[in-house]
């Protein structure tokens, strides 16, 4: 019996030795050099969800990357309060105007702790810049002018002013044919943390700062002030492939 335990014993430790050079070798060819990330985004500026990423990377060299993204959001007032109609529907009072915003960039990636395949923790540091097209839509509502008639009309402080008389939102999309476009840049600086269990898989957060500016004043809210300068903060989940 005790012979054979330390045989058993003596196996393992071979085993435990063999699989550390594998993981050392691995760690070492753990490279890759082109990676498509898809995210999810969370911001100061946003909803419960912010809006959505797509990011193409390409090794430059040992330690950096240069990728192309392009967002796509939904910048909100920091004043807008949701309330519910008599009907329990969800309105936001005094806003008339949507604004989403779709913001190409381009960047740079710095690899600043690298990770073994399997373990550990990759940080990296990345800045990005680029134009925003801002699309305008108008905020539509649904109105009772009357105990029997109601109308759909984008809210209008002189007009809707009890929001007690309003009884929800307009329909999905009511309106984006009378959208506006404005024209301006946008630019981010982050920290990036990648959690991938494998090397051909991408998890990973970016955390990071967002500045944005149009060529003019975007009225969200038109009984408040207003802004053509918007920034935040960001949070951004990302899932992808790499190879």
């Amino acid at each position: 019996m005790t012979h054979i335990l330390k045989s058993l014993f003596a196996f393992f430790l071979s085993f435990i030795t063999v699989a550390a050079f594998a993981q050392r070798q691995e760690a070492g060819d753990y490279e890759y050099d082109k990676e498509v990330l898809f995210g999810i985004n969370k911001n100061t500026n946003g909803g419960l969800i912010g809006g959505f990423s797509l990011k193409l990377g390409y090794r430059m060299d040992e330690d950096k990357f240069q990728f192309f993204g392009l967002d796509l959001a939904n910048v909100k007032h920091p004043k807008e309060v949701r309330y519910q109609s008599i009907l329990g529907n969800s309105f936001i009072f005094g806003k008339s105007n949507y604004l989403y915003s779709i913001r190409p960039y381009y960047g740079r990636e710095l690899i600043v702790f690298k990770k073994a395949p399997q373990q550990g923790v990759q940080v990296s540091l990345l800045g990005a810049i680029g134009p925003s097209l801002g699309i305008i839509a108008p905020y539509y509502i649904e109105y009772a002018i009357s105990r029997v008639e109601t109308v759909r009309m984008q809210y209008d402080p002189e007009v809707n002013q009890s929001r007690f008389n309003i009884l929800g939102p307009g329909r999905v999309f009511e309106g984006l044919g009378q959208s506006e476009i404005a024209f301006g840049l946008n630019a981010k600086a982050a920290i990036n943390f990648e959690f991938g269990v494998f090397k051909s898989n991408v998890t990973a957060v970016e955390l990071g700062y967002q500045f944005e500016g149009f060529n003019r004043e975007i009225v969200l809210m038109p009984t408040t002030d207003n802004r053509q300068l918007f920034q935040s903060v960001y949070f951004t989940f990302f899932y992808g492939f790499r190879k």
